[in-house]
Protein backbone atom coordinates (compact mmCIF):
# COMPACT_ATOMS: atom_id res chain seq x y z
CA UNK A 1 0.00 0.00 0.00
CA UNK A 2 1.51 3.31 -1.01
CA UNK A 3 2.38 5.82 1.54
CA UNK A 4 0.29 9.02 1.95
CA UNK A 5 2.26 11.44 4.12
CA UNK A 6 2.42 15.50 3.27
CA UNK A 7 5.72 16.76 2.80
CA UNK A 8 4.74 20.08 4.90
CA UNK A 9 5.95 19.03 8.04
CA UNK A 10 9.20 17.36 7.43
CA UNK A 11 9.61 20.93 5.32
CA UNK A 12 9.02 22.67 9.01
CA UNK A 13 11.02 20.27 10.68
CA UNK A 14 13.94 20.51 8.73
CA UNK A 15 13.73 24.52 8.26
CA UNK A 16 11.82 25.82 11.46
CA UNK A 17 8.46 27.49 11.37
CA UNK A 18 7.28 28.90 8.24
CA UNK A 19 8.29 32.45 7.91
CA UNK A 20 5.63 35.65 8.12
CA UNK A 21 4.46 37.47 5.61
CA UNK A 22 6.60 40.49 4.56
CA UNK A 23 6.52 43.60 7.03
CA UNK A 24 4.60 46.33 4.97
CA UNK A 25 6.62 49.14 3.57
CA UNK A 26 3.81 51.70 4.39
CA UNK A 27 2.61 53.85 7.65
CA UNK A 28 -0.52 55.67 7.97
CA UNK A 29 0.02 58.07 10.38
CA UNK A 30 -3.88 58.74 12.43
CA UNK A 31 -4.19 61.94 13.89
CA UNK A 32 -7.90 62.65 15.75
CA UNK A 33 -10.00 66.28 15.38
CA UNK A 34 -10.11 68.65 18.33
CA UNK A 35 -11.65 67.15 22.26
CA UNK A 36 -11.65 63.90 20.83
CA UNK A 37 -9.02 60.62 21.23
CA UNK A 38 -6.91 58.15 19.18
CA UNK A 39 -10.34 55.33 20.02
CA UNK A 40 -12.40 57.73 17.37
CA UNK A 41 -10.20 56.65 14.69
CA UNK A 42 -10.17 53.24 15.85
CA UNK A 43 -12.37 51.84 12.76
CA UNK A 44 -10.37 53.70 10.35
CA UNK A 45 -6.97 51.85 12.14
CA UNK A 46 -8.68 48.79 11.99
CA UNK A 47 -9.69 48.46 8.14
CA UNK A 48 -6.25 49.75 7.10
CA UNK A 49 -4.41 47.39 9.24
CA UNK A 50 -6.55 44.40 7.36
CA UNK A 51 -5.39 46.11 4.16
CA UNK A 52 -1.48 45.28 4.96
CA UNK A 53 -1.01 48.89 6.43
CA UNK A 54 1.12 49.67 9.55
CA UNK A 55 -0.99 52.52 11.08
CA UNK A 56 0.13 55.16 13.96
CA UNK A 57 -3.08 55.98 15.23
CA UNK A 58 -1.59 58.71 18.08
CA UNK A 59 -3.19 60.04 20.62
CA UNK A 60 -2.20 63.75 21.25
CA UNK A 61 -4.16 66.70 23.95
CA UNK A 62 -5.51 68.68 21.57
CA UNK A 63 -7.53 70.78 24.09
CA UNK A 64 -3.83 71.73 26.17
CA UNK A 65 -1.63 73.78 23.73
CA UNK A 66 -1.91 75.65 20.58
CA UNK A 67 -1.54 74.32 17.05
CA UNK A 68 2.08 75.59 16.90
CA UNK A 69 2.78 73.09 20.21
CA UNK A 70 0.47 70.05 18.64
CA UNK A 71 1.77 70.10 15.48
CA UNK A 72 5.59 68.81 15.97
CA UNK A 73 4.46 66.71 19.15
CA UNK A 74 1.99 64.85 17.66
CA UNK A 75 3.56 64.26 14.23
CA UNK A 76 7.11 63.86 16.00
CA UNK A 77 5.28 60.58 17.12
CA UNK A 78 3.89 59.56 14.62
CA UNK A 79 7.04 59.41 12.28
CA UNK A 80 9.02 57.78 14.86
CA UNK A 81 6.26 54.92 15.17
CA UNK A 82 6.72 54.71 11.35
CA UNK A 83 10.10 54.68 11.33
CA UNK A 84 10.67 52.03 13.83
CA UNK A 85 8.69 49.95 11.26
CA UNK A 86 11.26 50.61 8.86
CA UNK A 87 8.64 51.97 6.93
CA UNK A 88 9.48 53.64 3.26
CA UNK A 89 6.15 55.66 2.59
CA UNK A 90 4.47 57.46 5.22
CA UNK A 91 0.84 58.46 4.33
CA UNK A 92 -1.71 60.49 7.15
CA UNK A 93 -5.17 60.22 7.51
CA UNK A 94 -6.67 63.04 9.52
CA UNK A 95 -10.05 64.48 11.12
CA UNK A 96 -10.68 67.79 11.92
CA UNK A 97 -7.91 69.62 13.22
CA UNK A 98 -5.57 66.79 12.72
CA UNK A 99 -5.45 67.65 9.36
CA UNK A 100 -4.31 71.66 9.82
CA UNK A 101 -1.41 69.82 11.91
CA UNK A 102 0.01 68.23 9.27
CA UNK A 103 -0.31 71.40 6.78
CA UNK A 104 1.52 73.56 9.38
CA UNK A 105 3.78 70.77 10.00
CA UNK A 106 4.48 70.21 6.42
CA UNK A 107 4.39 73.60 5.60
CA UNK A 108 7.94 74.15 8.07
CA UNK A 109 9.15 70.22 8.04
CA UNK A 110 8.90 68.30 5.17
CA UNK A 111 9.00 64.49 5.26
CA UNK A 112 11.34 62.78 2.67
CA UNK A 113 8.85 59.46 3.53
CA UNK A 114 5.49 61.11 2.86
CA UNK A 115 3.22 59.44 0.53
CA UNK A 116 -0.52 60.67 0.70
CA UNK A 117 -3.36 63.01 2.82
CA UNK A 118 -6.36 62.20 3.11
CA UNK A 119 -8.51 64.83 5.09
CA UNK A 120 -11.39 64.12 6.74
CA UNK A 121 -13.99 67.23 7.38
CA UNK A 122 -11.09 69.37 7.28
CA UNK A 123 -11.42 73.28 8.23
CA UNK A 124 -9.13 74.31 5.34
CA UNK A 125 -10.49 77.84 5.65
CA UNK A 126 -11.33 77.80 8.99
CA UNK A 127 -15.00 77.27 10.36
CA UNK A 128 -17.72 80.09 10.92
CA UNK A 129 -18.71 78.32 14.50
CA UNK A 130 -15.15 79.24 16.01
CA UNK A 131 -16.37 82.39 14.61
CA UNK A 132 -19.91 83.11 16.09
CA UNK A 133 -19.38 80.21 19.59
CA UNK A 134 -16.06 81.12 20.67
CA UNK A 135 -16.76 83.98 23.06
CA UNK A 136 -19.63 81.94 24.46
CA UNK A 137 -19.05 80.94 28.19
CA UNK A 138 -17.06 77.37 28.38
CA UNK A 139 -16.21 77.52 24.59
CA UNK A 140 -12.28 77.47 25.66
CA UNK A 141 -13.24 74.81 28.32
CA UNK A 142 -14.28 72.56 25.90
CA UNK A 143 -12.00 73.53 23.02
CA UNK A 144 -9.04 74.97 24.60
CA UNK A 145 -6.19 77.01 22.33
CA UNK A 146 -6.62 75.02 19.48
CA UNK A 147 -10.27 75.93 18.75
CA UNK A 148 -9.83 79.89 18.68
CA UNK A 149 -7.09 79.28 15.89
CA UNK A 150 -9.27 77.95 13.40
CA UNK A 151 -11.53 81.14 11.68
CA UNK A 152 -12.15 82.49 9.03
CA UNK A 153 -10.38 85.45 9.79
CA UNK A 154 -6.95 86.06 7.27
CA UNK A 155 -5.04 85.36 10.06
CA UNK A 156 -6.18 82.11 11.45
CA UNK A 157 -3.96 79.40 11.24
CA UNK A 158 -5.71 77.67 8.37
CA UNK A 159 -6.12 81.12 6.03
CA UNK A 160 -2.06 81.65 6.60
CA UNK A 161 -0.59 78.09 5.64
CA UNK A 162 -1.05 78.56 1.72
CA UNK A 163 -1.63 76.16 -0.83
CA UNK A 164 0.05 72.09 -0.47
CA UNK A 165 2.53 70.62 -2.80
CA UNK A 166 1.94 67.29 -1.96
CA UNK A 167 -0.78 64.28 -2.76
CA UNK A 168 -3.41 65.41 -0.52
CA UNK A 169 -7.51 64.05 -0.78
CA UNK A 170 -10.35 65.42 1.00
CA UNK A 171 -13.46 64.09 1.95
CA UNK A 172 -16.16 66.89 3.18
CA UNK A 173 -19.28 65.41 4.87
CA UNK A 174 -22.63 66.93 3.96
CA UNK A 175 -24.88 65.85 6.72
CA UNK A 176 -25.47 67.33 10.46
CA UNK A 177 -26.30 66.31 14.17
CA UNK A 178 -25.95 69.09 15.48
CA UNK A 179 -28.51 71.58 14.48
CA UNK A 180 -27.29 74.76 16.27
CA UNK A 181 -23.67 75.22 15.16
CA UNK A 182 -25.20 74.42 11.47
CA UNK A 183 -27.27 77.49 11.99
CA UNK A 184 -23.59 79.09 11.41
CA UNK A 185 -22.48 77.55 8.66
CA UNK A 186 -23.58 78.50 4.67
CA UNK A 187 -24.84 75.93 2.62
CA UNK A 188 -23.94 72.36 2.78
CA UNK A 189 -21.99 71.26 6.16
CA UNK A 190 -21.32 68.36 8.33
CA UNK A 191 -22.41 70.41 11.47
CA UNK A 192 -18.58 71.96 12.05
CA UNK A 193 -17.26 72.70 8.78
CA UNK A 194 -19.21 73.79 5.95
CA UNK A 195 -18.12 71.96 2.24
CA UNK A 196 -17.33 74.98 0.55
CA UNK A 197 -14.49 75.84 3.78
CA UNK A 198 -13.21 71.84 3.19
CA UNK A 199 -11.78 72.53 -0.12
CA UNK A 200 -7.70 73.58 -0.13
CA UNK A 201 -6.05 74.83 -2.91
CA UNK A 202 -3.48 72.56 -4.78
CA UNK A 203 -5.69 69.24 -3.61
CA UNK A 204 -5.59 66.52 -5.53
CA UNK A 205 -9.10 65.21 -5.25
CA UNK A 206 -12.18 66.08 -3.36
CA UNK A 207 -15.20 64.13 -3.02
CA UNK A 208 -18.79 64.49 -0.63
CA UNK A 209 -19.96 62.30 1.20
CA UNK A 210 -23.74 61.72 3.35
CA UNK A 211 -21.54 61.58 6.65
CA UNK A 212 -21.61 64.00 9.70
CA UNK A 213 -18.03 65.70 11.30
CA UNK A 214 -18.98 63.91 14.53
CA UNK A 215 -18.88 60.33 12.85
CA UNK A 216 -17.30 60.29 9.55
CA UNK A 217 -14.25 58.69 10.78
CA UNK A 218 -16.42 55.35 11.21
CA UNK A 219 -18.58 55.94 8.18
CA UNK A 220 -18.25 52.97 5.25
CA UNK A 221 -18.10 55.09 2.83
CA UNK A 222 -15.89 57.60 4.33
CA UNK A 223 -13.34 54.45 5.10
CA UNK A 224 -13.86 53.61 1.69
CA UNK A 225 -12.72 56.29 -0.02
CA UNK A 226 -9.64 56.63 1.65
CA UNK A 227 -8.54 53.21 1.13
CA UNK A 228 -8.81 54.15 -2.61
CA UNK A 229 -7.05 57.34 -1.98
CA UNK A 230 -4.16 56.33 -0.15
CA UNK A 231 -4.11 53.66 -2.74
CA UNK A 232 -4.89 54.90 -6.33
CA UNK A 233 -4.20 58.87 -5.70
CA UNK A 234 -8.07 59.63 -6.18
CA UNK A 235 -11.42 58.79 -4.64
CA UNK A 236 -13.22 56.34 -6.29
CA UNK A 237 -16.00 57.07 -7.95
CA UNK A 238 -17.64 53.56 -8.85
CA UNK A 239 -20.73 52.46 -6.53
CA UNK A 240 -19.87 50.86 -3.75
Amino acid sequence: MPCRWSVAPLLVALMGAVPAAAASTECVILLHGLARSSRSMSHLEDALRKDGYLVANIDYPSRKHPIETLAPEAIGRGLEECRRGQAQTIHFVTHSLGGILVRYQLARNPIPELGRVVMLGPPNQGSEVVDRFSEVPGYSTLNGPAGHQLGTGADSVPNSLGPVAYPVGVIAGTESVNPILSTALPGPNDGKVSVARARLEGMTDFIEVAASHTYMMRNPEVIRQTVAFLKDGRFARDAP
